[in-house]
Parts: C-alpha cells; structure tokens; sequence
C-alpha cells in the first residue's frame, strides 16, 4: 500500500495533496458517517470519564501519565502487529499508513525517557490493557476486516482530541519543549491533521464492504471505545491510590498525597504495574519492603507517618514555631549553664 503522500510508482509528480480529497460527497451510508453517528454515544461517555476529564484539567500526576504512556504502548504494539498482518488484505490495505500514523517507535521514546534505557525490563501490560490487546488480535487473525474499527478509533483520536492531551501534558508536567515524553502525540509526517482525515474518511469509504459488515464494524468501534474506557477506569483507581505530586516543588506528604516512589509503605503497589519502581526503603528486597522502621508494609494506616510528619515540618508556620522553640530551649541552656 503506498504512503498517502506517494504516488503508486513513487514519483515526486504525482504526490497526492491532501486539497484533491474533500467530504463534500460525503453520504449517510458511508462508512465514515456511520461510525461517527454510531459512536458519538461512547465518545461521548469516553470523554467524561474521571480520568479524561482529569487529564484536560491539568490534574495528571506523573506517574499515572508514564502508566498511561505503557498501557499505550501495548496498545498500538499489538495494532500495528495486526496492520502489518493484513497490510495486503483489501478490506485493511488502503488504511494502511505506517509512516504517517504508526506510534509504536514514538512510544518507546516516550518509555525510554520516562524509564530510562532499561524500560523493557520495568514496564509491563496491565489487566485492562491486556483484554484490549487481545481483542485486538483477534480480530486482526480472525476478522481483519473489524480492524478498521480499532485504527479509525485510535488514529483519528490522536489527530484530533490527542493534540490538546499533547499540549495539557507538556503543560502540567513540565515537559521539555523539545518534546521529550509526549512523541507519542507528534506527527512528523503528517504537515496537515484536517486534510489527513479527510484521506483517511475517504479511503474507509471506498472499501468494498455491505451494509451487514459496515455494522459490524459500528459494532466493533464501540467495543473500542469500551476497552478504551476500562483503562482510563483502572488508571483512575491507580489515581487514587497514587501520591499527589508536589505542585510547588515542595517535599511530598503521604497523607494520600506526594512522590509515592520515595515511600517505603506504599511502593508495593506501584510494584504491580511495572517492575525496578519498587521501595527504596531500608530492607528493600526487589522493589518489595521486608522490614522498614519508618513505615513498614503491610501496615493499615491510611498514610506514610514518616513523611506525613516530615512534610509537616517543611511548612512555613511549623517552621517558625520550631525556631522559636528552639531559640527559647537555647536561652533556656544558656541561663542553666551561667
């Protein structure tokens, strides 16, 4: 399948512009009209899901974004693996646009930065995720022709909604500006998002297809935005155990909130989502806390004492009362002593 920047022989004269392809023609029996109408109920529900909703705020803590970031990269790994799969099959192969739109590489940019060079070995496939991968193969082995679905959900997302996520990121995170972490939502060859999709609509709409499979397809959408939708659940719960970061640069209080790889206590359960993140606490075995004076696992307390107290003790007003503590205690010592 040639690149939708290409002509079928490769020559530069005949590139196709985006300007050729328009939806002025556009039908309510096309493929591209039924799924917009079929899924809006689940975009919608997507959308206003805690995590998304969240997310567009600014309210995206660090480490549930590089959790998010990995279920992704499972995701589109297993996408594209069916892509490649049925790249030939004509009820797939004139969607099929690997340089433009594959984002399992940009992925791995983003889990190497966030992970560091050994990222393969801490990150792995949540429960949520996995159902979603494996769907997503059983299509792309049994009924290619549902694969449409999946990479019309995920790549016309990251074209459209995807681009405020990028700037929300770069934004709360503190992301470099050179776009370290988020080359997930960056589209080198893609010069114009809108004409893009106008091509892509206009590709799915001349498949050769019946009005049984169209529904099916419909069908199949909405199951993807439902897989969609039970990540950003299961993110959203991870949420709420997870630390609140500092937003002042401020030492983190484990009240609930703070850099939750620093606490002892709680870095067993970041352990269950990927692996090398674990307690750095002392008598840390393998991410795994086996004995910590400060804050020993296992324990039902809804908070970290240690860092709870010494979080306290960084405020401006506890800070001054301790020194007026101290230099009373101080004249105290001196008066004794003369």
């Amino acid at each position: 399948m040639p690149s939708a920047l290409e002509s079928p022989e490769g020559g530069e004269e005949d590139v196709v512009h985006y300007e050729e392809v328009e939806d002025d023609a556009v039908s309510p029996l096309d493929l591209s009209e039924l799924l917009k109408e079929g899924t809006k109920e689940s975009h919608d529900r997507a959308e206003n899901t805690q995590f998304v909703k969240d997310f567009l705020k600014g309210r995206i803590k660090k480490e549930l974004f590089k959790l998010a970031t990995v279920a992704l990269y499972f995701t589109y790994s297993a996408l594209e693996e069916e892509m490649d799969r049925n790249k030939d099959n004509p009820l797939f192969a004139p969607l099929y646009f690997p340089v433009e739109l594959h984002r399992r590489e940009a992925l791995a940019k983003d889990l190497k930065y966030f992970f560091g060079e050994d990222w393969k070995e801490k990150v792995q496939c949540s429960e949520a995720t996995q159902q979603y991968v494996d769907r997503i193969h059983h299509v792309g082995q049994h009924e290619p022709e549902l694969l449409v679905a999946h990479a019309y959900t995920r790549y016309m997302g990251d074209l459209s909604g995807g681009q405020v996520l990028k700037k929300v990121a770069q934004r709360a995170l503190k992301l470099p500006s050179t776009e370290e972490g988020i080359q997930f939502y960056v589209f080198d060859n893609i010069s114009n998002a809108q004409r893009f999709k106008q091509l892509y609509r206009a590709r799915m709409n001349a498949l050769d297809l019946d009005k049984n499979t169209k529904e099916r397809i419909v069908e199949e959408a909405n199951k993807a935005f439902r897989f969609n939708m039970q990540v950003f659940d299961e993110l959203d719960k991870i949420g709420r155990s997870l630390a609140e970061e500092a937003q002042d640069g401020g030492f983190p209080v484990h009240d609930g909130k703070g850099d939750i790889r620093k606490c002892p206590y709680y870095a067993d359960k970041l352990g269950r989502w990927w692996r090398g993140e674990g307690c750095r606490g002392p008598g840390a075995q393998d991410g795994r806390c086996s004995r910590c004076s400060l804050c020993p696992a296992g324990t039902a307390s809804p908070g970290c004492p240690f860092h709870a107290a010494v979080g306290l003790a960084r405020q401006p007003l506890v800070q001054l009362v301790l020194a007026a503590c101290m230099a009373v205690a101080a004249g105290a010592a001196a008066w004794y002593i003369l």
